[in-house]
């Protein structure tokens, strides 16, 4: 009996301490979830900001937001500051959000989300506001500039937030500026320069400067086409390379400047032309419908605007057609090259067969030698055997 008694007590105690573990798991769960869970907040100026305040576990328990301020903005589903760009979403036991249109720069810094339990909860969430850029604008620039001036030109943006990036671009190419950045209040003002000499080739340049943000999807952009002044160069370019008596020929006065430079004057020899039913003057053209020996001479263009005056020159020589060869192979002169090949071809021939000729057999009847100064048949018989009886006796033999 007392056996028993111990067993139940032993029950109780152990169902007893099972229910106490239980009911400090479930405490511990509902304090933690009773802390309010915010996150930080990024939008573009002029945009709408949406600010959510969340628990996990609630008693009914109300949720505050507050700005940086700490003036109060819903507390629960009441609204507290009179500023029409705030508007509740939705207020519930274990959420609080609420959105802020029309976001400007000073709407930036800290908001606190209150859970009003003893003590209070409060967590942080950062509002951060981007400031856009305002559209680039390039100044420093008069139209036109003369060759050789110094020009600057500087682009300028304000309003960003951060500072914005300016970079440069000469005709699709990155040129680099020199920059400055200037902070006006919470935003920044954001130039950048360029200087550089200009010459004829800057004419009609595109210089492109665009401003690149964290608030922005495609850069800004602005373009500034240089306009440059300077003086005519010229050049005569004539219709036919070698003119000949009877042909039609032009000759034209290729000019480049800015402003372009006119009229256009032509001369011959330092004089008027002096034939001008022949010799009609055209724009920057001179044509000479029939060419003929009288035409020979020096042709000038010139040409002038307000910086400069500029000439060309062109010395026209008229051939006579009977006298100019047709252009083509020269058949003489590969005919001679060829006859001189096989001469001396033919020469190395000779020259190689009388060589072989002359020494032919002299290897071959070495053992005949000195039959060659006998007076007869026989006794060179005679000498050719007695060399070869000694050639054998002069045989060396290796073992």
């Amino acid at each position: 009996m007392i056996v028993k008694h111990n067993l139940i007590f032993i029950l109780y105690s152990l169902c007893a301490s099972v229910f106490k573990v239980a009911g400090t798991k479930s405490k511990a769960k509902g304090g933690q979830g009773q802390f309010p869970i915010t996150q930080n907040v990024t939008v573009v100026e002029g945009g709408t900001a949406n600010m959510t305040c969340r628990v996990d576990y609630n008693d009914n328990t109300s949720l505050q937001w507050s700005n940086p301020a700490q003036q109060t903005l819903f507390f629960g589903d009441k609204k507290a500051l009179r500023d029409h760009r705030i508007e509740l979403v939705r207020a519930t036991s274990q959420e609080l959000t609420i959105t802020i249109g029309d976001v400007s720069l000073s709407d930036e810094g800290l908001y606190t989300c209150s859970l009003f339990t003893m003590p209070v909860k409060t967590t942080k969430a950062f509002l951060t506001v981007l400031g856009v850029p305002a559209r680039p604008e390039i100044t420093g620039f008069t139209k036109p500039a003369m060759e050789r001036d110094i020009i600057t030109l500087t682009c300028s943006t304000s309003g960003s937030k951060p500072a914005a990036n300016i970079r440069w671009f000469r005709n699709d190419k990155e040129v680099h500026g020199r920059k400055e950045v200037n902070a006006t209040g919470k935003s920044f003002t954001v130039r950048s320069s360029l200087q550089f000499q200009v010459d004829r080739r800057d004419d009609g340049a595109a210089y492109t400067c665009s401003v690149e943000h964290v608030s922005l999807s495609n850069p800004y952009m602005t373009t500034e086409v240089l306009e440059v002044h300077y003086a005519p160069q010229l050049q005569i370019e004539p219709s036919l390379i070698i003119p000949q008596e009877g042909q039609y020929f032009k000759l034209e006065c290729v000019s480049i400047g800015n402003p372009i430079p006119e009229p256009v004057l032509w001369s011959k020899d330092g004089g008027e032309l002096p034939d001008i039913e022949r010799m009609i003057v055209e724009g920057r053209e001179l044509t000479i419908t029939t060419l003929n020996k009288t035409d020979n001479g020096t042709y000038r263009c010139e040409a002038s605007n307000h910086l400069g005056t500029s000439s060309a020159e062109y010395v026209l020589f008229v051939y006579d057609p009977n006298a100019v060869a047709p252009h083509g192979p020269d058949h003489a002169l590969i005919g001679g090259v060829v006859a001189v090949v096989v001469f001396i071809t033919l020469c190395l021939i000779i020259v190689l067969g009388r060589y072989l000729a002359r020494h032919k057999g002299t290897y071959l009847t070495h053992e005949a030698k000195g039959a060659e100064d006998a007076p007869d048949a026989d006794t060179a018989i005679i000498n050719a055997e007695g060399n070869h009886v000694h050639a054998e006796e002069k045989k060396e033999y290796f073992i």
